[in-house]
């Protein structure tokens, strides 16, 4: 059995500039700019990862770049994958990344969400998080209530963003009108809110090891 590596150490090592740990996946964007390379790239991926590499390696393939993410902190992976991309001229963009999840309070976690899993048509991951199991959509989590609050939104984003670009993202959020509700957990999560108080988390990896 593989042991996960710590987002710090995967940071600390060298080769991996071109990535980010966001919650628990790895994620890197190289902006190919046409499908014809994008296809080149995927195809060169798919020759560096061995099969057992390949159960955790999702890509994303667009007109304007390649989105690949590793759910296992992979080192040598993500080395092969950018050096590949550095051979075929293809410049990464790691202010390009982000994971997205949809998260809501309840007071009765394991009855609700049934529901979601059903609607979603996800898979459970744990005791609290539902995942697209084709990697289409928003990861789906719920989080503990201890008492009702029935005059706060009980449903919000949370924005996972690269650890050196939260605070840009939250200063752009800020100046389109937003408002920083808390800071009290940062670097791990900040808390937001739009002009009519809806709340929404941007966070990163550091304070979660």
């Amino acid at each position: 059995m593989t042991v996960q590596i710590t987002a710090g150490q995967f940071h600390g090592a060298d080769g991996v500039e071109d990535w980010r740990c966001l919650y628990h996946v790895v994620s890197a964007h190289f902006r190919t700019g046409s499908m014809t390379k994008g296809a080149a790239l995927v195809n060169e991926i798919g020759r560096l990862a061995d099969e057992a590499e390949q159960q955790y390696l999702n890509i994303d393939m667009r007109y304007a770049g390649v989105t690949v993410s590793l759910s296992r902190r992979d080192i040598g992976l993500a080395r092969r994958i950018s050096a590949a991309a550095k051979t075929m001229d293809i410049p990464a963009d790691p202010t390009a990344v982000q994971l997205i999840n949809v998260t809501l309070d309840a007071l009765v976690g394991a009855e609700v969400l049934p529901f979601w899993q059903a609607l979603l048509g996800y898979d459970q991951i744990g005791d609290d998080y539902l995942a697209d199991p084709l990697r289409r959509g928003p990861g789906f989590g719920l989080q503990q209530m201890k008492a009702a609050r029935p005059h706060r939104n009980r449903m919000h984003l949370d924005v996972a963003v690269p650890h050196d670009q939260a605070e840009i993202r939250i200063a752009a959020a800020l100046a389109a009108g937003g408002h920083l509700a808390s800071d009290a957990h940062a670097p791990k999560w900040w808390v937001l809110t739009d002009a009519e108080g809806n709340e929404a988390c941007v966070a990163t990896w550091v304070g979660r090891e």
